[in-house]
């Protein structure tokens, strides 16, 4: 989840960029995740406390690293009522977990623009294996601001079971799907030049 710029490692098919630190940038980002509510929908929740960065070569794109953490307190669906029980100890618990981390640990190329992005998910104190499957959108200068940044699409899947998390199992879901949309900003590059290729 922090599950998102994460996603530069596939940057190497643009060239001339430089083993840069992105930072995610929270007004282009949005991670969002699904799980059935008793077989009638889809409940959407979205996280809205978040930090994240990531570092990319593009000689070497499996040498990249992607570090997020997510602030479970910031969860926000539909009903406010829902986002109060989400804190409780059947849930998020974010009293006594207030941070769920993932770290990236290998990075997969699957296509031109296409990879997985392999990790270490770590939520109510218990760390399990996560991929995301990750698409590049666009890697180039930003017309207004001059800032170099890189957008991606990313998808996962995971069980909140396998985190102690099997409360309502099965009215309400146990398999979670993530959805991220994220930008992020090379800081290393925020006032240079464009480049031409």
């Amino acid at each position: 989840m922090r599950i998102l710029a994460l996603l530069i490692a596939l940057c190497w098919a643009t060239p001339a960029l430089a083993a840069d630190q992105y930072e995610i940038d929270k007004s282009h980002t949005t991670i969002l995740f699904f799980i059935a509510h008793l077989g009638f929908s889809q409940m959407i929740g979205k996280f809205n406390e978040y930090d994240g960065h990531f570092r990319f070569d593009p000689a070497e794109p499996e040498e990249s690293s992607v570090d997020i953490t997510i602030k479970p307190k910031g969860v926000h669906t539909s009903s406010e009522a829902l986002d109060e029980v989400l804190q409780n100890e059947h849930f998020f618990n974010s009293k006594q977990f207030p941070d769920i981390h993932f770290v990236s640990t290998k990075i997969t190329v699957t296509g031109e623009r296409d990879g997985d992005i392999t990790g270490n998910l770590t939520m109510l104190g218990v760390t399990r294996p996560l991929t995301l499957h990750v698409h590049l959108n666009k890697a180039d200068y930003r017309p207004i601001t001059n800032e170099f940044a890189a957008g991606f699409s990313a998808t996962g899947m995971l069980k909140r079971s396998d985190f102690g998390m099997d409360y309502a199992i099965p009215m309400v879901g146990d398999e979670v799907k993530l959805m991220i949309e994220t930008e992020g900003v090379d800081l290393d590059r925020k006032n240079a030049e464009k480049i031409k290729h």
